[in-house]
């Protein structure tokens, strides 16, 4: 199909499974046309929990923890049949017929990831990223032709394979008169800066560092495991925060560099939380202090990165929030007040529930690669070309 021609409707699930690795996103979407007049709707979404020794070992592995070849292998194979099983239950939940859904777009569980080349093998430098949850299987269990492993495209035309949600944000939001930031804070946050009337090499978007992470691991070490969040900041607000150590973490070199550049837990993971601990024990500071501290570092980390990197020409006047730290009343009143004068609202409000958007977006992103465009912002990843993401697993003749 030619990159220009109208297509008719097609209904896409997307799957996502985000750094958190607190569960499945499955969005169904009705999509239509192309760009510049592309038409997505979502229909129905539902959040799916992992099997808790599923979520235990992709913790384990993704924060670098013992594991083998085996291990990998089996987990990829494994999350593609839990990601179908994720897929199926929706589709059962939404009273849609999986025969109505013509494809499925599947991030997968990044298990690593960097964006910026290094040193590997001897003298050669390269970037790299996995995401598990083998497409194969998807579309075997399904029987929905289905498109996986996103990133690699993009970083083999030299970007860093993320941000890609921008390109869907720039498709969402682009409005001619209002300079917009969509801001999504999952494990790691993310901000898609879109002035107004903006093109596509008009966006600026980037991985402005820690999101929910640095937060739920501390909650996972104070809770001995019983809980993976902080549920409307319950803990957080029984802290204060502690400008030593907020100051400390505020001058990490990730934040001072430029964009284009994505985070993972690579830089925010484990080993970072294990820093506001250490601290903690050597400080006698309370546990409810780190995690009210943790907690500010997001908002505080991304408005730096708006005032540091978004050009002033952006005349940025709303700020769309989605993802988990949308639920996190600290964080959005952190961000209202830090930005005066900018409308801070939520995807919610203009339409798109904001634990469904990165789900849909990679509906969306599948959509465009079966029609074989170009899903990438090189603006925003850092690549020198537009890249057709992602590889097509096709059902299975039935």
């Amino acid at each position: 199909m030619s990159r220009g021609q109208a297509t008719k409707s097609m209904r896409v699930l997307g799957i996502m499974s985000g750094t958190s690795a607190d569960g499945i996103d499955v969005a169904l979407a009705r999509i239509s046309g192309s760009p510049p007049n592309l038409h997505a709707r979502l229909e129905e979404f539902a959040g799916i929990p992992f099997p808790s020794s599923v979520r235990e070992a992709i913790l384990r592995i993704a924060s670098g923890g013992p594991s083998s070849p085996a291990e990998l292998s089996q987990l990829n194979f494994l999350l593609g049949d839990v990601f179908a099983e994720a897929a199926i239950a929706a589709c059962r939940n939404f009273r849609v017929p999986l025969g109505s859904v013509s494809l499925i777009g599947s991030h997968g569980q990044t298990v690593y990831h960097q964006g910026r080349s290094t040193k590997a093998f001897g003298a050669r430098r390269v970037a790299s990223t996995m995401q598990v949850g083998e497409p194969a299987v998807i579309a075997a269990r399904t029987g929905i032709t289905t498109v996986g492993d996103f990133r690699p495209a993009d970083m083999a035309v030299g970007g860093q394979g993320a941000p890609l949600v921008p390109f869907v944000d720039y498709a969402l939001y682009r409005h001619p008169r209002v300079g917009r930031v969509a801001l999504n804070i999952g494990g790691i946050a993310n901000v898609t800066g879109i002035p107004a009337d903006a093109k596509p090499a008009d966006v600026i978007a980037f991985d402005t560092g820690p999101g929910n992470m640095v937060v739920d691991a501390l909650v996972r070490h104070v809770t001995h495991g019983r809980a993976n969040y902080d549920a409307d900041a319950r803990l957080a607000r029984k802290g204060r925060v502690l400008p030593e150590l907020l100051n400390s973490l505020l001058g990490d070199a990730y934040f001072r560099q430029p964009p284009p550049k994505s985070a993972g837990r690579e830089q925010f993971g484990e080993a970072f939380a294990q820093r506001l601990i250490t601290w903690g024990r050597k400080n006698k500071a309370r546990a409810a202090d780190l995690i009210r501290t943790a907690t500010m570092l997001t908002p505080l980390s991304i408005v730096d990165a708006l005032y540091r990197f978004c050009p002033r020409k952006m005349s940025m006047k709303q700020l769309i929030v989605s993802g988990g730290g949308a639920h996190n009343p600290l964080m959005m009143a952190q961000l209202a007040a830090a930005l005066g004068g900018v409308d801070v609202t939520t995807s919610d409000a203009l339409g798109i529930p904001g634990d469904a958007k990165e789900a849909f977006a990679f509906a969306i992103l599948a959509y465009e690669t079966i029609h074989r465009r170009t899903g990438n912002l090189p603006s925003a990843t850092g690549a020198s070309r537009g890249a057709i993401l992602g590889k097509v697993s096709y059902a299975p003749p039935r």
